[in-house]
């Protein structure tokens, strides 16, 4: 018999949520087949089988927080009876979480206790937190530095929290502006008309969400958008477009020309390459772009390390690469952390310009609006031009709209007079 366990997603992940079952007892499993789905603070993915067999136990219910290494089940060898496959359901207490969220979720949340939740997760030392615990401070209002975590590297875990608030005394009244109060505190709760549908939300749309809101009440957010002569870039593309995808595979996209110009621009301007920890600047030495990446009623940033070593040949191969894999629930931790820098390419969808939000800790992110052809104004006539917007979001906190402004400018100007040959 072969134990499954819950494996170890990433220097820092020390917990996750098994979020599905992908076998039941009883199903024959091939080695390296895709078994069960977890959901950590950085990335949903599949877990492969160790071993061909049969699964003959499913310890642990989908839905439940549990610490790395744990035996979540085990499996047997081909033509072993399974064991009651009823086992996990006896364990519902544990369960529970997922399960009360769905009201939650779908409920009106008050303003003021969310935007309480950066100032929770900021008191505490101790890394990391799951979502879960996250919520649960949040929604209780809990000073979590007064917690002692037991988990992993002293990490806060749910039962910590649980402990807490089994022995502790009410939690003082929550302190907010008056008026923000007073503007979202709902009349009523919510109560689902006859015609409504109330479902609970997918744990990594939870955690998106907790994302912008805490990015949303983290950074002064300022959008500066410049139109930029896509032209010389168009030309360049569709000359070598053909050979480029009979020699490499792949489709050259107007992405990895943008890309490339924001890793030159980011060298000149470090500034928009830096993070803010509390009042001290730090200015990251590597030049790492994630991507944002739409997936299926989802969103996920992956990371090009090195950006502004790859040409732009490297640059769309990379970006497939973690485009397909983020897709395909097969990115590791590690590829989603360590960004300095985002870009989201909104204008794959047709949308002309957007005011993207920024992704924390970062403190810019470029959003890409579609290119298409406009009659412009170019020496006093006019002309066909292929065009498109750059919208940069920045953290007026740190940078101010002149060097948003030149460090956006600067991405115009590598792009409108493109020089560099791609083959």
């Amino acid at each position: 018999m072969t134990d499954v366990v819950m494996p170890q997603m990433g220097e820092s992940i020390v917990e996750g949520t098994l979020t599905k079952w992908l076998k039941k007892a009883g199903d024959t499993v091939a080695l390296d087949e895709p078994l069960f789905e977890i959901s950590t603070d950085k990335v949903d993915t599949e877990i492969p089988s160790p071993v061909a067999g049969v699964l003959a136990e499913v310890l642990v219910a989908e839905g439940q927080t549990i610490q790395v290494n744990t035996v979540v089940g085990r499996i047997g060898e081909s033509g072993a009876a399974p064991a009651k496959a009823d086992a996990p359901k006896a364990e519902a207490p544990k369960a529970e979480a997922p399960k009360a969220e769905a009201p939650e979720v779908a409920a009106p949340v008050a303003a003021a206790p969310v935007a309480a939740a950066p100032a929770v997760v900021a008191a505490v030392p101790s890394g990391p937190l799951s979502p879960l615990v996250r919520r649960m401070a949040r929604e209780n209002n809990i000073d979590l530095s007064r917690i002692t975590g037991t988990g992993a590297g002293g990490r806060i875990t749910k039962d910590d929290v649980e402990a807490y608030l089994k022995g502790a005394a009410p939690a003082p009244a929550r302190v907010a502006p008056a008026a923000p109060v007073a503007a979202a505190a709902p009349a009523k709760p919510f109560v689902p008309a006859e015609k409504t549908r109330v479902e609970a939300m997918p744990m990594i749309r939870q955690k998106i969400a907790e994302h912008m809101i805490f990015s949303q009440n983290t950074s002064a957010h300022v959008t500066t958008v410049h139109r930029v002569d896509m032209t010389k870039v168009a030309k360049m593309r569709a000359k070598h477009k053909d050979a480029f995808a009979a020699r490499h595979g792949m489709s050259l996209t107007f992405l990895p020309f943008v890309t490339r110009a924001a890793a030159e621009a980011l060298a000149l301007f470090p500034l928009l390459n830096a993070s803010i920890d509390g009042t001290n600047i730090v200015f990251h030495n590597e030049i790492n772009i994630g991507i944002a990446v739409a997936l299926d009623g989802a969103l996920i940033v992956p990371v090009i390390r090195n950006a502004d070593e790859k040409n732009v040949t490297g640059l769309q191969r990379s970006i497939v690469d973690l485009a397909g894999r983020a897709r395909s629930k097969q990115l590791k931790p590690d590829e989603i952390q360590g960004g300095t820098f985002s870009i989201t390419n909104f204008g794959s969808f047709g949308s002309v310009f957007a005011t993207p939000m920024i992704n924390q800790p970062q403190v810019a992110i470029l959003g890409v609006g579609t290119v298409e052809k406009v009659v412009a104004v170019v020496d006093d006539a006019i002309a066909i031009r292929s065009q498109c917007f750059l919208a940069l979001s920045f953290d007026h906190r740190l940078i101010d709209g002149a060097l948003a402004d030149q460090f956006t400018g600067k991405v115009k100007s590598i792009l409108e007079n493109w020089t560099e040959d791609i083959l």
